[in-house]
């Protein structure tokens, strides 16, 4: 199989080369900055974006917001099946 990310550098306007499940918390970051979320099943967020400031927003089932985010927080997160694009 060929892998057309073998010799790409990461870039924030490229695809994402993972997604990760995201378990909120209202202390941990997560393990890598989110490019985007992506929300199977709609509700409330509660997260801290890359700029460090908390933002809650509510989003709709299947919807993908794409802000940089650091955490996801356990109070005031409602929505379900949330995943983290990342770069790695």
């Amino acid at each position: 199989m060929t892998n057309p990310f073998q010799n790409r550098a990461s870039t924030l306007n490229g695809p994402a080369t993972d997604l990760v499940p995201v378990t909120p918390h209202n202390t941990n970051d997560l393990a890598d900055v989110a490019l985007a979320l992506y929300v199977e099943t709609g509700g409330s967020l509660s997260i801290v974006t890359v700029k460090g400031e908390t933002r809650s927003v509510t989003v709709g089932d299947l919807s993908i917001l794409p802000v940089g985010v650091r955490r996801v927080r356990n109070n005031g997160t409602t929505a379900t099946g949330i995943h983290a694009f990342t770069v790695s």
